[in-house]
């Protein structure tokens, strides 16, 4: 038997997401947004059109919305459903994702602005953290309907002032709360270092901090998906509400599912994320140069895990109703670590970089060759060296007291001086 569930986008009903009757998961836009001027696509692979979406052309973005790797299989066991159905588990856990869409039982009501929230206490917030490996994104807990993609453990949360609050029935979130992996030593300090050093380098980068709960590190990383609005009513204790800006990552754009996200394994390349940067966004020369200033970062701190899914366009609201949602963004940086400092991981960049895999390997010569591919000839190389010089300088300016901190900084300001004496002529 068929089913369904209302998409939204905003609080704009734009379509169904259909399981059929012979099981698979199809898309359809609705007349009445079709018919809509202001109408905007939920993604750059589904454009608006009258015709229905097949599996094969839906489920790269919706597929993209949901966790990944294990945490997706332990959410499926603790929901009873099975991990292979996106369905079911948009069904689930649709309610609060990445960007401006939720997801409703056919016909069921859509709060116009839900501030359900659950106060946490220092107690509450630190059982989560020590809950998540085994109830990722607290799925199955009562009211909760979270879903953020990925594979590391996080969870959405509220944030106002010092209060930590635990959104319910799809009321939106400010941060993603990230807590520490057992297998990857001081992973919080890594991945704050990176961020905080791309900043601090000019790169336009989501805010994080680091904060501590009954002997439990974690990263606060506030949500550029979200817009701060104040609430005016005196029915409640909550004094703003977090408005959705819609977004989404270059794997749904192009179409393609989450298990081929690296290059390796089918997806896209740097030429195709240069190209789609080109396509889409609305200020394409800031945003190519961002795009590049970033994939040399990468190459710098050694991030070889920075595949197609690490990467996002942002929809902004416009100025008025006529542009709202339609200028597109490259979104700021977001999940930058320095992986190598793990020996365990690869050492293979998620997408080559003027046909080199290895970023130890990179010389000149590749990134010439990337420059070529990119249409970007006359700044890739250059910009090699100044970002180079930068970032090592910038690293002076990280202050995070934590072993794991100082051998991360201690080991990019290494890589630097080495890219610095290849590109030095």
């Amino acid at each position: 038997m068929a089913r369904t569930l209302d998409v939204y986008l905003h609080n704009h009903l734009v379509g169904h997401l259909i399981q059929n009757d012979g099981g698979q998961m199809v898309f359809d836009y609705v007349k009445r947004w079709l018919e809509d001027p202001m109408a905007i696509p939920l993604s750059q692979s589904l454009p608006l059109r009258k015709e229905r979406f097949t599996r094969k052309e839906c489920r790269g973005f919706f597929a993209g919305i949901l966790p990944e790797g294990i945490n997706r299989k332990t959410i499926a066991g603790n929901l009873g459903i099975s991990s292979e159905n996106d369905y079911a588990m948009l069904e689930q856990i649709g309610g609060e994702c990445a960007g401006a869409v939720t997801f409703v039982p056919a016909g069921g009501p859509l709060p116009e602005r839900n501030y359900g929230c659950r106060k946490l206490s220092d107690e509450d917030l630190a059982a989560i953290l020590r809950e998540l490996p085994r109830r990722p994104l607290m799925a199955g807990d009562k009211g909760v309907r979270l879903s953020l993609a990925g594979v590391q453990d996080k969870i959405a949360v509220y944030v106002s002032g010092e209060n930590v609050f635990l959104p319910l029935g799809g009321a939106p979130s400010t941060h993603i709360l990230k807590p520490p992996i057992a297998r990857f030593k001081g992973i919080v300090f890594n991945e704050a270092v990176c961020m905080q050093l791309a900043a601090q380098a000019g790169l336009p980068a989501a805010k994080v901090e680091i904060h501590g709960v009954k002997g439990i590190d974690y990263l606060l990383v506030e949500r550029y998906d979200r817009k701060s609005v104040p609430v005016l009513s005196p029915l409640t204790s909550i004094t703003s509400y977090a408005r959705r800006i819609h977004q989404e990552d270059f794997c749904q754009a192009l179409g393609v599912p989450p298990e081929r996200k690296y290059q390796s394994e089918g997806g896209p390349s740097l030429e195709r994320c240069f190209d789609l940067i080109r396509e889409v966004s609305s200020v394409p020369a800031v945003d190519l140069l961002h795009l590049l200033d970033i994939m040399i970062f990468n190459a710098l701190i050694g991030n070889n895990d920075a595949h197609s899914k690490n990467f996002s366009l942002l929809y902004h609201e416009g100025e008025t109703l006529a542009t709202a949602g339609r200028v597109s963004r490259l979104a700021p940086f977001y999940d930058l670590v320095c992986t190598v400092y793990y020996p365990e991981l690869s050492l293979k960049m998620a997408m080559k970089m003027g046909g080199e895999s290895v970023s130890d390997k990179l010389w000149p010569r590749h990134f010439e060759k990337l420059a070529e591919e990119t249409g970007l000839a006359k700044r890739v190389v250059g910009r090699v060296l100044e970002l180079a010089e930068t970032v090592r300088d910038k690293t002076s300016a990280i202050e995070i007291d934590r072993e794991v901190a100082g051998e991360v900084i201690a080991l990019i300001k290494k890589r630097c001086e080495l890219f610095i004496k290849r590109f030095k002529k």
